[in-house]
């Protein structure tokens, strides 16, 4: 009986992503021609978790004509700024049975131009990042240059934490691959010892595992190359992709999972607010439960 009964449970929950894709996942990620009201934004797309992009949302910024690598240069290029730096480009990220963080440095702006334009090299790829507010504890020299929060979505969103995304860019290009929470049970999860790239004098790269902290749950397979062997399930999942391009806004809702590549220099501005723990964020920690007990996961 017991068996049986967890058959059914795997059953359902192999079939609730279909159900809840067609009631709710769009087809592709939408396009919005103009910024939405605080109304339309929480009602049309923050309650049902959809993403979306918004074009004309950053004219009015003057980052979006200025911020070009010369300008850079001549008004932050001194700056010391955070700094990740791997051998492949990929910060947080699985590599064998680790989960590797980057190696943090801390560099002139200018280093890092001189490094994209060509002009020197440096050990790995720079990465410039950060997610707590780099903009104006590192380079507040550019906040005049964009908006100091989103008014429409500050309106809509009245929490303090990090959760609802607001993807702004302002260069170049961002690629983004998207799963609605509801493809929980097709995406697996492993636990990793987590460990962080050091960068060697000689300009190589060693692995320090990070003993004194507990395993990181992570999701083991590369969703542009998957093993499909290793991770069946995974094929009945069901991506959007999509390009965020200069001047355009991405709304990522809370719980969605998404894998990031970008190209053409890409400059971006990120606006973070915390997600309203109502049913959605019940629902799916129910979603996520039942998969492992299941051993879906």
């Amino acid at each position: 009986m017991a068996e049986a009964a967890l058959d059914a449970v795997r059953r359902e929950l192999r079939e609730f992503p279909a159900a809840a894709r067609e009631l709710s996942v769009p087809l592709a990620v939408p396009y919005l021609d103009e910024p939405p009201t605080p109304l339309h934004f929480y009602r049309d797309w923050v309650c049902p978790n959809k993403p979306c992009i918004i074009r004309n949302a950053l004219q009015h910024w003057p980052a979006l004509q200025k911020w070009s690598l010369p300008y850079l240069r001549a008004t932050v290029g001194s700056t010391e700024v955070s700094v990740a730096v791997t051998p492949d480009g990929y910060a947080d990220a699985v590599r064998g049975d680790r989960f590797v963080m980057p190696a943090e440095r801390r560099l002139p702006l200018s280093c890092v131009l001189d490094v994209l334009e060509g002009q020197a090299q440096h050990q790995g790829v720079l990465y410039v990042q950060k997610q707590c507010s780099n903009l104006p504890t590192e380079l507040p020299q550019l906040l005049p240059d964009v908006e100091p929060h989103v008014p429409w979505a500050s309106e809509a969103l009245v929490h303090k934490d990090h959760y609802e995304n607001l993807y702004c860019v302002v260069s170049g290009e961002k690629h983004f691959l998207l799963h609605p929470p509801s493809d929980r049970p097709f995406i697996p999860y492993e636990l990793y010892t987590p460990a962080t790239y050091q960068l060697t004098e000689e300009g190589s790269f060693t692995l320090v595992d990070e003993e004194a902290m507990e395993k990181v749950p992570w999701i083991p397979l590369d969703p542009l190359a998957p093993d499909l062997a290793q991770y069946p399930s995974y094929s009945q999942a069901q991506a959007l992709r999509c390009t965020v391009r200069a001047g355009e806004m991405l709304y990522l809702p809370a719980l969605w999972f998404h894998h990031v590549q970008q190209s053409h220099g890409c400059i971006a501005v990120n606006f973070w607010y915390d997600m309203e723990y109502d049913l959605k964020y019940s629902y799916f920690q129910l979603l996520d439960s039942l998969t492992k007990a299941s051993g879906l996961d």
